[in-house]
C-alpha cells in the first residue's frame, strides 16, 4: 500500500480497509493520510516525534494473534486497518512514512535489539527504527514501547545486533555500522515489498534476486 496522498492512492487505501477491516479502519486511514499532510512541511525532527506518536497509538500484539503466523511482516495499511502488530510492524510503518514524507533512506535503520523488558525481567528480541542525521552522528531511537525519542547512548535498555534499510543490511555495533553478509531478513522484506506497490519507497536490498 503506498502512502503518497495522490486522490487515487487514498481512495485504493480507504476501499482496501472498508472491505477488509471495516469502517473504524477507515477512519484510522484518514487519520494515516492527516498526519502526512500536517507533518509535510515540518522539520525532520518534528516527523520523526508526530509518526513515532501515531503508531504507538497502535495496540501490540503477537503475529500468531493477529496474522495466524510466527512471523509475518505488515505494510502499513494492514498495520493501521488491524488496529494491532508487533515491534517489527511498527518499525516498519515508521519507515515507510518517514520515508514518504522525505526523510533520506540512508538517514534510517530498521534496527534489531535485545531488550530488557521489566515485565518480563527478560531480554528479548525487539526491534526499534534508527534515524540518523549524520553518518558519524549518534542515531535516536523510534521505539513502539515509549513515545520518548532518545539517543541511542541513553537507552541502556536496548542492545543492538544489526540494523537494515531498504538498500542493504549492516551489522550494528554500538556507535558504529559494518555490512552484514549474511541477509537474515531478506526473505521477510522482499515478501513485504511484493505486497507494496512499485512506487513505494523500498529499494531493493542486498541479496535479493
Amino acid at each position: 500500500m503506498a502512502v503518497a496522498l495522490e486522490q487515487a492512492n487514498q481512495d485504493a487505501a480507504l476501499h482496501f480497509a472498508r472491505v477488509h477491516y471495516g469502517a473504524p479502519a477507515v477512519a484510522r486511514v484518514r487519520n494515516w493520510f492527516s498526519l502526512m499532510l500536517g507533518a509535510g512541511q515540518a522539520g525532520e525532527r518534528e516527523k520523526l516525534k508526530q509518526v513515532n506518536e501515531f503508531f504507538n497509538r497502535i495496540p501490540n500484539t503477537s503475529d500468531q494473534a493477529q496474522w495466524g503466523k510466527s512471523d509475518y511482516w505488515a505494510t502499513p495499511l494492514e498495520l493501521i486497518g488491524a488496529n494491532g502488530g508487533d515491534c517489527e510492524d511498527f518499525a516498519l510503518a515508521k519507515y515507510f512514512t518517514l520515508r514518504e514524507l522525505g526523510v533520506a533512506d540512508e538517514r534510517l535503520r530498521l534496527t534489531y535489539v535485545r531488550a530488557y523488558l521489566p515485565a518480563s525481567k527478560e531480554m528479548q528480541s525487539h526491534m526499534v527504527l534508527t534515524y540518523h542525521p549524520a553518518p558519524d552522528a549518534e542515531p535516536l531511537v523510534l521505539d513502539n514501547l515509549t513515545n520518548a525519542i532518545k539517543p541511542a547512548s541513553e537507552r541502556k535498555d536496548l542492545a543492538p545486533t544489526y540494523s537494515f534499510n531498504g538498500a542493504q543490511l549492516w551489522a550494528s555495533k554500538l556507535r558504529g555500522s559494518g555490512r552484514l553478509n549474511e541477509p537474515a531478513p531478506a526473505n521477510l522484506w522482499s515478501m513485504l515489498r511484493a505486497r507494496l506497490p512499485a512506487d513505494e519507497h523500498a529499494p531493493q536490498t542486498t541479496g535479493e534476486k
